[in-house]
């Protein structure tokens, strides 16, 4: 699984000009999963997205009870190293990934995170408005 992390003052996923996920002063989540990845894997993700300490003074969501929006975004196992035209072999198929979000999500709640989420397969529009800006990669 694979991670871009963002820290925001606000974050917000409209579907359908319905705002289905917001969250203000915490972390935009951006989640892609691969063919190999496994639940093991989504709580591994969960707990380092949590515990992470990228906010101010060195804090971490878990520190701050900051909240989290989770987006997926199979487009982070996109490889445009040949050509133009990027390549999404490398991204796991919607009914393998859709679960394995849902577990990532469960997990962050099970370590008390207040989590929101944008909709799986639903063409999304993501506001933020980063703080920093500060953003990092994790990979599992």
């Amino acid at each position: 699984m694979r991670a871009l992390v963002q820290t925001v003052s606000r974050a917000s996923v409209t579907v359908d000009d319905e705002v289905v996920g917001k969250i203000e002063d915490g972390l935009l989540v951006l989640v892609g999963v691969t063919h190999d990845d496994t639940p093991e894997k989504a709580e591994q993700l969960a707990r380092k997205t949590y515990e992470m300490r990228i906010l101010d003074d060195g804090k971490s969501a878990s520190d701050l009870t900051a909240p989290i929006l989770v987006v997926s975004q199979f487009t982070l196992y996109g490889d445009a190293r040949k050509g133009r035209r990027p390549t999404w072999s490398a991204a796991a198929p919607a009914e393998k990934a859709e679960p394995l979000v849902t577990a990532y999500v469960e997990a962050l709640r099970a370590r008390g995170a207040t989590v929101e989420t944008g909709r799986f397969r639903a063409h999304m529009l993501v506001e933020s408005v980063n703080v920093g800006p500060r953003s990092i990669w994790l990979e599992i």
